[in-house]
C-alpha cells in the first residue's frame, strides 16, 4: 500500500501540459517518434502546428542527420495568389502531396496589403507599401526584421532576396529614379543598410516575373529580346556582359542555379516570336557554350505553350531541391524537371483554389531553415 501511495504521489498532474511555456511543450513533444507524433497532429489544432515547430524541424533537418545527402523532412512549393490573402498553401515535395495546413504568417503581416516577393533558405522576404517597407522574415524561427525602403518615394520592381553563406542575406531591387534612369539598390543585413549602384536599362523591360539568378558570387539576368545575359557583381555594383552566346532561334530564355556549381537555361524555340519546342540547356564554362540537355516532350510542351498562349513575359523558373521549375504566372500548376532522373512532370492544381480564378500565381522555393538568421 505504502509503495502504491508513492507512485501516485510520483505521478505528473495533467493539468500541468496546460501551465507549460509553448516553447518548452514543443521541445517535448519532438522527442516523441515520428509515427506517434504524426498522429498527435489530428488531436487538436495547436498540435496540427507542431510540423513546423522549431525543435520537429530542427531534428528532422539534413544538419541532425548523419549522411550528408539525406532529404530535409519538409521541403515546399509555395503558393501566393491574391484570392489567398495571408494564406500560402504548401506542396510538400518530400512527400509529394499537398498538405491541409496552409503557412499562416497573420502574426508577423497583420495588413493583408503585404505581397511576398522572394525566397531563400527559409526567409521570406514581403513588402509592406503601407509602411515603405519590406519585411524579412523566418516563419519556423518566428522571427523577422522591417527594412525601409532607401528612399521616397521608391517604385521598383525585380526584388531578388540572396542568402549567403555567412548567414546574412542581401536584398536587390531595381527602380526607376526620375524619368529614365535606373538604379540598383543593394540591402547587406550584415550592417543593416542600403547602397546605391547604377542599373542596367534593358533589364526592366520585361521578364518582371523572373527573379534575378545568383551564380558564383554573381546575379544574372537576360535582356529582352536580342537577348543577351548580364550579371552584376553585389559587392561593387559593376555590371558586365557575358562571352556565353546563347542558342539561336530563341522567343524566350530564363535562367537557373542549382545554388551551387551549374547554370541552366529554360528555352522557348522558334521563329517570328512564337515558341515550337522547349529546351533545357546546361552551360559549359569551360568551352563557353551551352550544352543542350533535354527537349521537352512534345505533349508537355504542347500543354504549356498553350497555357502561356504566347505570352512570355509571365513564364519564370526557380531551382528547388533537385528541381528546375517552370511556372507561369496565369496558370496554377507546376512543370518542374527532376534532375536526378531527367523526367518531366506537372504539380496538380491546389484542391483549396477555387474553379474560376484569375492570373497571379507565384510560386516559391520554401525550404525551412531553423537557423536562417533575419
Amino acid at each position: 500500500m505504502e509503495n502504491k501511495k508513492m507512485v501516485l504521489a510520483k505521478e505528473m498532474d495533467p493539468k500541468i501540459w496546460s501551465k507549460l511555456p509553448e516553447d518548452v511543450l514543443e521541445y517535448l513533444l519532438s522527442f516523441l517518434p515520428l509515427k506517434t507524433f504524426l498522429k498527435l497532429r489530428s488531436t487538436c489544432k495547436h498540435f496540427k502546428t507542431l510540423l513546423f515547430s522549431p525543435p520537429f524541424v530542427s531534428k528532422h533537418s539534413p544538419s541532425s542527420s548523419n549522411s550528408p545527402n539525406s532529404s530535409p523532412f519538409s521541403s515546399f512549393f509555395l503558393l501566393s495568389h491574391p484570392q489567398f490573402p495571408r494564406q500560402y498553401p504548401l506542396f510538400d515535395t518530400v512527400h509529394n502531396n499537398w498538405r491541409n495546413l496552409s503557412l499562416c504568417i497573420s502574426p508577423v503581416l497583420p495588413s493583408s496589403s503585404s505581397l511576398l516577393l522572394s525566397s531563400s533558405n527559409g526567409l521570406l522576404c514581403f513588402t509592406r507599401p503601407s509602411s515603405n517597407s519590406f519585411i524579412i522574415t523566418n516563419v519556423l524561427a518566428r522571427t523577422s526584421r522591417v527594412v525601409k525602403f532607401p528612399t521616397l518615394p521608391f517604385a521598383f520592381e525585380s526584388l531578388t532576396l540572396i542568402s549567403l553563406p555567412n548567414n546574412g542575406y542581401k536584398l536587390f531591387v531595381m527602380s526607376t529614379i526620375g524619368s529614365s534612369n535606373n538604379h540598383v539598390f543593394v540591402y547587406d543585413s550584415l550592417v543593416h543598410s542600403w547602397i546605391q549602384f547604377g542599373g542596367f536599362d534593358l533589364i526592366l523591360n520585361e521578364n518582371h516575373n523572373q527573379e534575378g539568378v545568383f551564380h558564383n558570387g554573381y546575379l544574372y539576368f537576360i535582356t529582352p529580346e536580342p537577348y543577351f545575359i548580364v550579371y552584376m557583381d553585389l559587392n561593387n555594383g559593376k555590371w558586365q556582359r557575358s562571352n556565353f552566346e546563347l542558342p539561336i532561334e530563341l522567343t524566350f530564355a530564363r535562367l537557373v542555379s542549382d545554388g551551387d556549381k551549374k547554370l541552366y537555361l529554360i528555352s522557348g524555340n522558334g521563329i517570328n516570336g512564337i515558341s515550337r519546342s522547349m529546351k533545357l540547356w546546361e552551360l559549359d564554362e569551360k568551352f563557353k557554350i551551352w550544352v543542350e540537355v533535354e527537349n521537352v516532350p512534345e505533349f508537355i510542351c504542347r500543354k504549356f505553350l498553350s497555357v502561356c498562349y504566347h505570352n512570355y513575359e509571365h513564364v519564370y523558373c526557380f531551382w528547388h531541391q533537385g528541381l528546375i521549375c517552370v511556372c507561369c504566372y496565369s496558370w496554377p500548376e507546376i512543370l518542374y524537371y527532376k534532375v536526378n532522373r531527367r523526367t518531366w512532370h506537372w504539380l496538380p492544381k491546389c484542391p483549396s483554389l477555387p474553379d474560376k480564378w484569375s492570373c497571379g500565381f507565384k510560386w516559391f522555393s520554401f525550404v525551412p531553415e531553423l537557423y536562417a538568421f533575419v
